[in-house]
């Protein structure tokens, strides 16, 4: 993966993202001018200024101009389209040719054979045949790891960029805080929108489509995770399950590799990064197996990530995180659109970070995404959705295994089982107030496309549908992906539409969590990592966090803008600062939640 130089920025202060001002080969900004003039009327000098920054023009189509670096990966499409970024066959082939397509000239019908037919990290941009300057850009479906798309289009001009730093360089775009996403921010945490913190630039979402013409812009879902749980494209048979699974994620994960050619793992010895790392043996790329330590308990798992670097034919390499590395008031890059990273966030981002200049790796791999594509549920929804499915004998099965999962009796497995059965619904949104202003006016949530549920939808399947939503904050929480790509290849189209397909009873057959997953590849990873069922947490990693730097934490919460806005309740804040932390109390995470946001906002115009 090669990078350019745009403008650097030398010796960036200590308790910074160090923004180098490099562009990665599949950075581009698709500018739309008015028909009159075109685009050197409409932008005066906006191509000298791209073509400073070593990029050209990639693709011209109506009133948009792509422009992108000279090896940003494009496809021509046969209708006129262009497609940016990487696509694959199912079987983790990269398609580099337009013979791999047929012939449509109907948009509509190359966007879903795509989206059907193949996979990957991209946008497609088309052109729109019965609408002047009209055009059509489609995202990728990919939870994470994917090829950013964030656009401000106005009256028929403005831009769809895969970075807003583009824009701002070349004055297409100032950023001002959008103070509403702030609000909803701060009492919709962990809800993905369309929506970003910068005011007038909003994010095309994974799979969805975006039509524009003159001044009229529409956004609508072109892929949906509900396709795949439907009766008629169930799994019946766990061994078939496996092997469905096992054939997507081999695929989504030895794709890659060619491109990357070097390959920093980070290898937690957890069941999902084992995963992956079975599927690199053999490849070409050289793969560097880094795991994290800290000084706390929780997390250090070395006794199973040896055993996969082992098998890989590799040295772990340890990476010890300290306290010190935990920060919360730093400087966010400059690409950062919203609120989203934290202490423990901005330490991993370092750690890994110096990890990967230190061993001289292109891209990031992560096992990130596993527990919710391998239906990871904590309660009573696979029993529930067994029963409602195939009746008694499946769900008392179902109960039976969750009783074993949960080391519970079979009675209270059963009684959790109907009162899931019993009550309506559970919402996706989950609004929490805690440290917010009395006196603010609650916020309406807005809707992520995925919460659109078909009415006769199985709990377990809106339970994890609803969390593989949230998995598309992944992306924008781990910064060291801006400057090298860090592959989600567990979040990949392929691995979300075979895992879905399997019911939530299937993913704990004989009392193990994620175990459509286990029976795939159980005869590539050690034993201790198949029949793991622990996890490590970070929970005492940032309690000591907290208590190294709680009286910093309260002063620059009480001290900042969210305060200047009424949006705290700064009479809350003092006093839980004030008394000791109980034992599992896990509110001072809400802390650290509200100082990411004052922190995000702090360095805002």
């Amino acid at each position: 993966m090669r990078y350019h130089g745009v403008e650097r920025c030398l010796g960036a202060r200590a308790g910074s993202y160090a923004h180098t001002g490099d562009l990665m080969d599949s950075d581009y900004i698709a500018v739309l001018a008015p028909a009159e003039g075109g685009i050197d009327a409409a932008f005066s000098h906006l191509a000298d200024a791209l073509h400073a920054m070593r990029m050209r023009v990639r693709y011209a189509s109506g009133a948009l101009t792509l422009f992108g670096t000279e090896d940003l990966p494009t496809l021509p499409l046969p209708d006129g389209g262009v497609l940016i970024g990487h696509l694959f066959t199912q079987d983790g082939a990269a398609v580099a040719r337009i013979a791999r397509l047929p012939k449509h000239t109907d948009p509509a019908k190359i966007r879903q054979h795509i989206l059907e037919t193949y996979w990957g990290a991209y946008l497609i941009i088309q052109p729109n045949a019965q609408v002047p300057d009209g055009l059509t850009a489609t995202r990728s479906p990919a939870a994470a790891g994917n090829l950013p798309c964030f656009y401000s289009i106005r009256d028929g001009t403005g831009f769809l960029t895969s970075t807003i730093s583009l824009a701002m360089r070349t004055h297409l775009y100032r950023k001002q805080i959008d103070w509403d996403f702030i609000a909803h921010r701060l009492r919709h945490p962990g809800i993905k929108t369309q929506r970003t913190g910068l005011a007038d630039l909003l994010e095309l979402l994974p799979g969805c489509s975006l039509s524009a013409s003159g001044a009229k812009v529409s956004v609508r879902q072109a892929w949906s995770p509900w396709d795949f749980v439907s009766p008629e494209r169930r799994y019946s048979d766990p061994r078939d399950a496996a092997d469905e699974v096992r054939h997507a994620v081999v695929s989504a994960v030895r794709a890659w590799p060619d491109a990357d050619q070097s390959i920093l793992l980070e290898l937690s010895g957890g069941l999902d990064s084992s995963i992956v790392a079975a599927c690199l043996r053999g490849r070409h790329a050289r793969v560097v197996c880094c795991n994290l330590v800290t000084p706390v308990p929780g997390v250090d798992e070395r006794q199973y990530a040896r055993q996969m670097a082992g098998q890989l034919g590799v040295e772990l390499h340890t990476e010890h995180m300290g306290l010190d590395k935990a920060r919360f008031d730093f400087t966010p890059p400059t690409d950062s659109v919203a609120p989203a990273v934290g202490p423990l966030q901005y330490a991993v981002d370092e750690t890994m970070e110096a990890a990967a200049e230190r061993h001289g790796t292109a891209a990031y791999y992560s096992g990130g995404g596993g527990d919710s594509v391998f239906c990871y549920l904590r309660t009573a929804a696979p029993g529930a959705d067994a029963w409602r499915a195939l009746g008694f004998r499946t769900g008392l099965t179902a109960v039976r295994d969750m009783a074993s999962l949960h080391q519970c009796t079979l009675w209270k497995a059963g009684r959790l089982t109907l009162s899931k059965l019993r009550r309506p619904p559970r919402s996706p949104f989950h609004e929490d107030s805690t440290f917010l202003a009395p006196g603010s006016a609650a916020v309406k949530p807005e809707a992520h496309p995925w919460f659109a549920a078909p009415a006769n939808a199985l709990p377990g399947d809106r339970e994890r549908i609803f969390d593989l939503a949230g998995n598309q904050l992944f992306q924008s929480q781990a910064a060291r992906g801006l400057r090298r790509p860090l592959r989600f290849p567990l979040l990949s189209q392929p691995v979300m539409e075979a895992c879905l397909r399997a019911p939530s009873w299937m993913w704990i057959a004989g009392g193990r969590n994620r175990a459509v997953a286990r029976l795939a590849f159980s005869d590539v990873l050690p034993p201790d990592i198949v029949n793991r069922q622990s996890k490590a947490t970070y929970m005492s990693y940032l309690g000591a966090v907290y208590e190294r730097n709680k009286n910093q934490l309260a002063d620059f919460l009480l001290s900042g803008r969210l305060r200047s806005q009424d949006l705290l309740d700064a009479h809350a804040i003092h006093t839980f600062f004030a008394k000791p932390l109980r034992s599992r109390d896990q509110t001072f995470l809400r802390m650290f939640d509200l100082c990411m946001v004052e922190n995000w906002v702090r360095h805002q115009p």
